[in-house]
């Protein structure tokens, strides 16, 4: 069973992500995997289904239900608070390419571009026919 402050945590945890319990649509299903008879007859395994966001978690690594309704509130915020996270993330990211694309070369990159570029047209040139 899950202490009050760990169930105290995670509510902080899922109104820091905005998940309400108004949101939620809980389910109770058949749980597999090891523990016998007893886990393949009793629906202790939870799905919880976070309508704004439309993610949906199963969750039933315990055999207690009460345990697994708190655990799976747990990961669903934690995936949604990823989910922005890693939004915010790609959208830095592709400011960020966009800013190295726009800065100005430095003198020495735009000497070396300059020369490098001048080579090339010496190899060209020598590949020109040759005319007697």
């Amino acid at each position: 069973m899950l202490s009050p402050e760990t169930i105290d945590k995670i509510k902080a945890r899922m109104a820091l992500a905005s998940v309400f319990e108004e949101d939620l649509q809980e389910s109770f299903i058949l749980g597999s995997g090891p523990g016998g008879q007893k886990t393949n007859k009793t629906s202790s395994t939870v799905r919880l289904y976070h309508a704004p966001s439309g993610m949906t978690i199963k969750y039933g690594r315990s055999r207690s239900r009460e345990a697994n309704r708190w655990l799976a509130r747990r990961e669903l915020a934690e995936k949604i608070l990823e989910r922005a996270k890693s939004e915010l993330s790609a959208r830095r990211q592709a400011a960020e390419k966009i800013r190295r694309q726009k800065r100005r070369r430095s003198r020495r990159q735009k000497a070396r571009m300059l020369d490098e570029k001048r080579k090339h047209s010496e190899k060209k040139a020598a590949r020109a026919r040759v005319e007697f």
